[in-house]
């Protein structure tokens, strides 16, 4: 039965392709999950992964990521992680290093069913979001960062098989040079965003996990609930701030995750994900119908 739930739910997935956004690239759906289970006494891990996704209009992404954990003991633990993306439509292909997430993650050590950890840590973008094709400006669908430095924060529930995350994504210092101007671009698929400003973000996730009697595979059925709390801005050319109606709100993703656990510890997981609802307007670059990933996680 749970086996027939979780092939119709990926299918469901893999063939809703809505012009909508996934998962905010941002960062903040990354930084959730911070239980580790660590019975091995293996306390590094480096884990590879790619993504591919469909953004908006003719846009798709090719993104790369690699992370470094550190488990100094049982109650604490570090993180760093580095992407990249390659973004590919109608303006040409344009690739480039996005930025780095330095994390560190707390939990207490308890007896009680209900598991807490709490984890923060910052966002440094490598470029400020003005990457150009022939010296013509890109909208922030062709940026690998938004140009800021950022405040991560999350609180994680772990009980039994589900996990619950609460996030916070605030922009703390803004460098982004974006210059793009949707009137002399030749059209109208992307907005103004020149000197972009964005505001934060907050999530609430839900995810059940399901192990095979051997614990060899896994399942990892979520929900995210993403809420962009308030309107971005950008200047018009007469240096003059303006809001970006209707880029604030929520967006709702489901995402299924698949994974093999070797015996020595190492695993590899597969995700598909897909957004069920979406904000009027996401001049971010976030942007995506659909994001289908593979990662490669070793441990020593």
């Amino acid at each position: 039965m749970k086996i027939n739930f979780l092939i119709v739910l990926a299918s469901f997935f893999i063939f809703n392709y809505s012009n909508a956004q996934g998962c905010s690239d941002a960062g903040i759906c990354s930084i959730g999950g911070a239980f580790h289970e660590n019975d091995d006494k293996k306390n590094n891990h480096i884990e590879f992964g790619t993504v591919l996704g469909k953004g908006d209009v003719d846009v798709k992404y090719l993104s790369g990521y690699i992370g470094y954990t550190r488990s100094f003991n049982e109650q604490w633990s570090g993180n760093v992680k580095v992407t990249s993306q390659y973004a590919n439509g109608s303006f040409g292909g344009r690739g480039s290093v996005g930025d780095a997430f330095l994390t560190a993650n707390y939990t207490p050590v308890t007896t009680n069913l209900y598991k807490w950890s709490f984890t923060s840590g910052i966002k440094v973008p490598f470029n400020q979001s003005n990457l150009k094709i022939n010296d013509h400006p890109l909208p922030m669908d062709y940026q690998s960062s938004l140009g800021t430095f950022d405040f991560l924060g999350s609180v994680n529930l772990n009980y039994k098989n589900w996990d619950f995350n609460s996030a916070i994504q605030l922009p703390v210092f803004n460098i982004n040079k974006n210059s793009y101007f949707s009137e002399y671009s030749g059209t109208d698929d992307f907005v103004t965003t020149n000197l972009f400003e964005r505001k934060p973000d907050v999530l609430l996730r839900g995810t059940y996990t399901i192990n095979t009697a051997n614990r060899k595979f896994s399942f990892k059925p979520n929900l995210l609930l993403i809420y962009h709390l308030g309107e971005d801005t950008y200047e018009d050319i007469y240096g003059q701030r303006q809001t970006i109606k209707g880029s604030d709100g929520l967006t709702i993703n489901g995402n299924l995750i698949a994974g093999y656990h070797f015996s020595s510890g190492s695993s590899i997981e597969a995700s598909v994900a897909t957004p069920f609802v979406v904000r009027d307007v996401r001049p971010d670059g976030l942007t995506r119908a659909w994001t289908a990933g593979v990662s490669y996680k070793v441990r020593f």
